[in-house]
């Protein structure tokens, strides 16, 4: 008996060791797991914190351009050559207020061979449809119909208030959705899963149809279709996008262009009337508000009701008194030619005024208020102001136009008409939906695989008759579903440094004399505190630089910094022997900029820049901008490009000279 016990006493202790070996087994495998993943997520929020630093960069550039276009109007030798941006009788003709259906089908034929939708007017339901199947097959709507369409769009849009004001009573939910920015399938699938619009199925579209995505006019079509068959049900704010000027850099324009190539500027000009006419906002139940940007500690939503909002074809065109457009050419025409730390601050300074003023009038004016200034200030702010968690009203630095507002300045609107709620968009959130300010103040995106692939959710509202809201999030996924989360992390982190070494190559001579200050014995070697100090106060993107410094450059043994390997893997597409480095890299980072002004110069849209053109027009860029190019090697270059000596320049063939190739990409592909 006694044998017995001790035999099972023995089995006994040998289960618990396997149990306990079993369950400190399962310890580490949840903790490498919890770490595997926590580093997964960690180098996830350090990549859509590169993209996203890089977007508001870009927009302060965008801000900066549209400056120069008032400059260049200001002071072209043949003013002609460039104010067709602004106006252009031959296309207004055609755009027309007088102008019916009936005129369309009498200028415009459509032939026997198109097999897309033919669309009659008033719209139905069955329209609609057609336009989904038809876009769902990638067919382009006829150019005639485009024009129809947004005629009709237009004498809607004029019917409306500023502040479209609507009641829950009338259906069970209100669906509400934020940027879409040309993605079409986020459209499709929002529709898939919540439905089509309809007098039971109410939605609310936050702005930013267009722009970055491939898609934007369809998604314009869709809308003003349904706007058109339910102007009651359906809902469109006007987003900072919905901007001919902002369309200018981020894809629109060009998508247009090249869709409809014989119509093309005559959809464009009506555009930017139908933009203008889009409402400002929407208001539920006199409780929620609906805008695209945000709020500041000015803003008068009774101001903004009663302004003349089609007035307003731009916001990158403020009004300027007489007085200020004298006070900044002066700022902007150097007496001499600037040293390149004069030249960098002049551009850091008037980033800071632009963004930081909110006003155009000279700071110390007793000129008495101007009414557009106005209207342009608070309409601005609602387009492109941003939420943060700090009290108070701040410039919008980091966008270069509106404001941050803080839960105070939220407190105070919603005490002053009595909200209980703001719904806003504007903004990337990773899940595609943010709450703030203690519940206050929810931010909707509603563009999935935003920035790459696998980078975000999109995200809708439904809102009850109780107003409370609830969120549905989605991910159109193509090629995702079939990679595991270490992949999808690897193409987004990817795709985020290939963005971030472009800028920096772009930067590379104001790093290499920022390095050089602190290397005073020329070792080609600094701390790695000095690399981020550097690294930030030349692109000021606020990146954690020290954790991504294992990315961009190499260290050596003994903890130093090899600054010069940031730029190794890059170079400039085709280099130019006869051109000086800083013009060459001077021309790679205005490369964006230079592309949309001589885009504006070729009225033909030929492709071809004079030389004549080419030399003034840049000559005007860099003066506004306090850049130090000398004449001789702007000559050099300008000739170099001109490879069969006809006199122009093939301005397809100038950006791809003039953009970074990445070496060891370059290597893999070849």
């Amino acid at each position: 008996m006694g044998s017995i016990i001790g035999t099972m006493g023995c089995s006994s202790s040998v289960v618990d060791r396997r149990s306990e070996k079993v369950i400190r087994a399962a310890v580490l495998i949840q903790n490498w797991y919890r770490f595997t993943r926590a580093r997964l997520e960690m180098r996830r929020r350090y990549s859509l914190s590169i993209f996203q630093s890089i977007e508001y960069a870009d927009e302060q550039d965008q801000l900066q351009l549209s400056n120069f276009f008032t400059f260049m109007l200001d002071h072209c030798t043949h003013p002609d050559s460039v104010s067709h941006i602004f106006t252009s009788p031959s296309v207004s003709q055609v755009v027309d207020e007088g102008l019916c259906l009936t005129d369309f089908e009498k200028k415009i034929d459509v032939p026997d061979s198109y097999y897309g939708p033919r669309l009659s007017f008033p719209l139905t339901i069955e329209d609609a449809n057609a336009l989904l199947h038809a876009f769902r097959n990638e067919q382009l709507l006829h150019a005639r119909y485009v024009l129809q369409l947004l005629c009709e769009t237009r004498r809607v849009l004029k019917e409306m208030p500023n502040i479209t004001h609507l009641s829950t009573s009338y259906s069970k939910d209100i669906t509400v959705c934020g940027d879409l920015h040309g993605n079409l399938d986020d459209l499709l699938l929002i529709f898939y899963k919540n439905g089509l619009p309809s007098e039971q199925n109410r939605y609310v579209f936050n702005g930013d149809f267009v722009d970055r995505g491939k898609n934007s006019m369809e998604i314009l079509i869709i809308l003003f279709a349904f706007l058109l068959i339910y102007p009651n049900d359906l809902h469109l704010n006007r987003g900072n996008h919905e901007d001919y000027i902002m369309n200018l850099r981020y894809g629109f324009t060009k998508e247009v262009s090249k869709k409809y190539k014989d119509h093309g500027k005559q959809i464009l000009f009506l555009l930017r009337d139908v933009f203008s006419w889009l409402p400002l906002a929407t208001i539920i139940d006199n409780k929620v508000l609906i805008l695209h940007g945000g709020i500041s500690d000015t803003t008068d939503l009774d101001f903004l009701n009663a302004l003349e909002r089609n007035k307003l074809k731009s916001l990158m065109r403020p009004p300027k008194s007489v007085k200020d457009r004298q006070e900044q050419v002066k700022e902007r025409i150097p007496t001499t030619r600037p040293d390149k730390h004069t030249a960098n601050q002049n551009a850091a300074r008037r980033t800071k005024h632009m963004s930081s003023s909110g006003s155009t009038e000279p700071s110390g004016s007793n000129l008495p208020p101007d009414p557009a200034l106005k209207e342009w200030k608070q309409t601005l702010d609602i387009l492109w102001s941003d939420p943060r968690s700090q009290n108070g009203c701040t410039p919008n630095k980091c966008r270069g136009g509106g404001c941050y507002f803080g839960p105070d300045v939220t407190a105070k609107l919603f005490e002053r008409y009595n909200l209980k709620l703001l719904i806003r968009s504007h903004e990337f959130k990773p899940e595609g939906y943010e709450v703030s300010h203690d519940g206050k103040v929810i931010t909707i995106f509603s563009a999935s695989n935003y920035y790459e692939e696998g980078s975000n959710r999109g995200a809708y509202i439904k809102l009850n008759p109780e107003l409370i809201p609830r969120f549905v999030q989605y991910r159109v996924s193509k090629h995702t579903q079939r990679q595991n989360l270490r992949q999808r992390v690897g193409t987004i982190e990817s795709s985020a440094l290939t963005s971030l070494r472009e800028k920096i190559y772009a930067h590379k001579a104001e790093l290499t004399s920022a390095f050089a200050q602190y290397d005073l014995n020329g070792t080609g070697r600094i701390s790695v505190n000095d690399w981020a100090a550097v690294m930030e106060s030349v692109l000021q993107l606020e990146l954690p630089w020290r954790m991504l410094r294992p990315q961009l450059a190499q260290m050596n043994p003994d903890g130093e910094v090899d600054y010069m390997s940031c730029f190794y893997d890059l170079k400039i597409g085709q280099p130019i022997k006869e051109v000086q480095p800083a013009v060459m890299e001077t021309l790679c980072r205005y490369r964006k900029d230079l592309e949309i002004i001589f885009n504006i110069i070729d009225k033909d849209h030929s492709g071809l820049i004079s030389l004549e053109e080419f030399s003034q027009t840049w000559k005007l860029f860099a003066s506004h901008l306090g850049i130090d190019v000398c004449d001789e090697s702007l000559d050099k270059l300008v000739l170099s490009i001109d490879y069969n000596k006809d006199g122009h320049i093939d301005f397809s063939e100038f950006l791809e000279a003039f953009h970074v190739v990445h070496r060891l990409e370059k290597k893999a592909n070849s």
